[in-house]
């Protein structure tokens, strides 16, 4: 019997198939569903990342397992999964705790810029409360020594970020000619 080449063409692309692998048709869908999860963790580990920066960095990476490129059986899959879900976790609660944190800090802030007396020496930056940038709130005595002992208390806001160029009192030094 002669085929034409229009007939074979079926046999060729069933045989470069998955089915050639003699995979079964429930651990294909398994192996499927673990890298739509491992995907949907790992996304949701970035995001998290993301959120965070930069008042906190999360360890983001997990570890395969395997060092050569090939394919990865079901309980290989199965760790990987567990292990970007237990950083999810780990992330969320971190994340969680910072936010806490912050939380507490801005009501101390509050509370300080309406009783300074009460928070004396207390110093809070903004990286404290979870803003970005320079800067902080001081409680401080007005006038120094005399109104630490008379209780004049105040909070102090920093200007920010010191300055980045040399200032223009510092003198450059200019290379000097030499007479030859």
């Amino acid at each position: 019997m002669i085929y034409t080449r229009f007939e074979l063409m079926p046999d060729l692309l069933d045989r470069d198939t998955l089915a050639g692998l003699r995979v079964g048709g429930d651990e294909r869908l398994a192996r499927a569903e673990l890298r739509r999860q491992i995907a949907r963790l790992e996304h949701e580990l970035s995001r998290l990342t993301v959120e965070a920066f930069p008042r906190l960095e999360l360890d983001a990476g997990v570890s395969a397992g395997f060092r050569e490129p090939r394919v990865a059986g079901l309980d290989e899959l199965e760790r990987v999964r567990d292990a970007l879900a237990d950083r999810v976790a780990e992330s969320r609660q971190a994340l969680r705790r910072q936010g806490e944190l912050e939380t507490r800090n801005r009501e101390l802030l509050r509370r300080m810029l309406a009783a300074p007396a009460e928070y004396k020496w207390v110093q809070i930056s903004r990286d404290d409360i979870g803003e970005v940038g320079c800067g902080h709130w001081h409680s401080r005595p007005r006038l120094g020594p005399l109104g630490m002992l008379m209780g004049w208390w105040r909070v102090k806001v920093s200007s920010g970020c010191p300055l980045s160029v040399r200032l223009a009192a510092v003198e450059r030094q200019e290379p000097t000619e030499t007479a030859g």
